[in-house]
């Protein structure tokens, strides 16, 4: 520590240069604490959360876009350890624009609300008024206050897959209740929820009549999951409607999964953000040795060995980028809670920002490989002459 102030005045020796390329560090690692606590929730899909864990979601064996038969319902509802079943399909509704995304879902509202009811809070009038209203909807908080809606409101919704018998894929509802979900992290995670009835859903529509996209079980044991999940799709084994159940969070991430590998995706955008930094960050350090030779002759004259040197540069590369790391990390934690919301029911963990750490200490070390090796190389007599 009795060269921190030797190192800090090198570090600084060029302000603009070193707040430039501090930039960049912090950039990089503000992405790869984003990118890579997504990740680490598609690695880690048990994650710290126990939210859906007493939920099953089943679907087609082949692929959701395929409908399950209405009538299979009796069947997973006969299962013992299964206490409520419901059913839902994928909408696809944007309101006005399609970067204005809704999470349109036509539900039955006992069996849902049996599936869901340690999730929401409705008011009895308004929970009463969306059972007796066919158009009615119930749209969380976060949806009205984005788009300025209010109750008693008449809301066109454009759906990208399912027309009415008149062809329009226009949907008009009315809004006559608020979902207000029990706890914060609920109220994260449902930002976009918009829920109406599956009966007018299923009526209106002009194909798939008596289908549905999936089914939700609650169960009674959160640890007989796997048990009951092997148990429904036995009972629809080699039929023409073979299903696939999975826990709610799996299903969650699975759907995600869709749009790619995300893994690779993520870690070929984080590879491409470093390479480029290495060569950056190196060139900084590459010129502050160079700007230094012959103060650094000048040290070796006075006593400072190579193992002396070698640790200043070194010292001048990790405190460069130990800060970005540092400021990049607690930036892209502070953003957690609103990618969270981006991403709903997926559960970001602050975890996986451990790894950023190493990965500064490495890449400081990587990039001051080259500048340190020209500083012990250092001739003191030639460097000193060069001043001439």
């Amino acid at each position: 520590m009795k060269y921190f102030p030797l190192v800090w005045a090198t570090l600084w020796r060029k302000k603009t240069r070193t707040i430039l390329t501090l930039l960049s560090v912090i950039i990089a690692f503000l992405l790869f604490g984003l990118l890579e606590t997504v990740d680490y929730a598609f690695s880690h899909p048990g994650g710290d959360s126990n939210s859906g864990a007493d939920r099953l979601i089943t679907i087609n064996k082949y692929s959701i876009t395929l409908p399950l038969q209405f009538a299979q319902l009796g069947d997973i509802k006969s299962v013992p350890g299964i206490t409520a079943v419901t059913w839902l399909s994928w909408f696809g509704a944007y309101y006005q624009d399609p970067k204005n995304f809704v999470f349109a879902e036509p539900v039955d509202t006992d069996s849902y609300f049996e599936v869901y009811n340690a999730d929401y809070l409705v008011d009895d009038d308004q929970m009463r008024a969306f059972r007796n209203t066919r158009t009615g909807a119930l749209v969380s908080a976060a949806l009205l206050q984005k788009f300025g809606w209010k109750v008693g409101d008449k809301v066109p919704l454009h759906s990208t897959i399912w027309t009415q018998k008149d062809g329009s894929l226009d949907w008009t509802f009315d809004i006559v209740g608020v979902l207000n979900p029990k706890t914060p992290e609920l109220a994260s995670q449902q930002t976009a929820t918009f829920l109406f009835h599956y009966e007018m859903f299923d009526e209106g529509r002009n194909f798939g009549k008596g289908t549905v996209a999936w089914f939700e079980e609650r169960i009674a044991d959160p640890a007989q999951s796997s048990a009951l999940s092997n148990k429904i799709d036995a009972l629809f084994a080699n039929s023409a409607n073979e299903t696939k159940t999975q826990p709610a969070k799996d299903f969650a991430l699975a759907f995600l999964k869709q749009l790619g590998d995300i893994g690779f995706i993520l870690h070929a955008i984080l590879g491409a953000v470093f390479f480029t930094l290495l060569f950056l960050t190196g060139n900084t350090m590459m010129q502050s040795v160079r700007e230094r030779i012959p103060e650094l002759a000048v040290l070796k004259t006075l006593g400072f060995g190579n193992p002396t040197i070698l640790g200043l540069v070194v010292g001048e590369s990790l405190l460069l980028c130990g800060m970005g790391a540092l400021i990049g990390l607690g930036l892209s934690y502070a953003a957690l809670p609103g990618l969270k919301t981006k991403l709903q029911g997926i559960d970001l963990s602050p975890d996986g920002l451990s790894p950023g750490f190493l990965i500064a200490v490495l890449f400081a070390l990587i990039v001051s490989i080259l500048p340190a090796a020209r500083a012990m190389r250092l001739n003191i007599i030639d460097a000193l002459a060069s001043q001439h």
